[in-house]
């Protein structure tokens, strides 16, 4: 069997993409999801905004979702913030998460880069959407995986 969305991660290493969006959200009010598909043919960025509203991610109260998205069989991938994030934040404010996954997916360095990269968006986004004492989870914290 060849390498797919949901073995492209052993179960340590999910665990570690798990725990690094936890410990994110620790800091945030933010919500972190992770999706992984076999392929994406077209724009990454552009099927990360399909999943996105799929996956219910506009539902969260500050409009504050952020998606990481993963194309394994055609190494694309995508960082997708929501509107409450981009009505506040400048327009290069993913460019040093996005370029953490870019140089760590280079060198094969999958999980590292993105438990780095979330743990960063995390840290970045506790600025403008602190977390707070009544917090609650409003989206799923586990990997999603696509059937493309």
């Amino acid at each position: 069997m060849g390498i797919t969305a949901k073995n492209f991660f052993s179960v340590e290493q999910q665990a570690d993409i798990l725990k690094a969006i936890q410990q994110a959200e620790l800091n945030t009010s933010g919500e972190i999801r992770v999706h992984i598909e076999n392929k994406c043919s077209g724009n990454a960025l552009a099927r990360s905004a399909y999943l996105f509203n799929k996956l219910g991610m506009t539902k969260t109260a500050q409009r504050n979702g952020v998606l990481f998205y993963l194309a394994v069989e055609h190494r694309k991938f995508a960082v997708l913030g929501d509107k409450g994030i981009d009505a506040v934040v400048p327009a290069n404010f993913w460019d040093d998460v996005k370029s953490i996954l870019q140089n760590n997916f280079k060198e094969g360095r999958f999980t590292e880069g993105l438990t780095n990269a979330i743990s960063l968006a995390g840290e970045l986004l506790k600025k403008h959407f602190p977390h707070q004492k009544d917090d609650i989870n409003e989206l799923p914290d586990d990997i999603s995986f696509g059937n493309k």
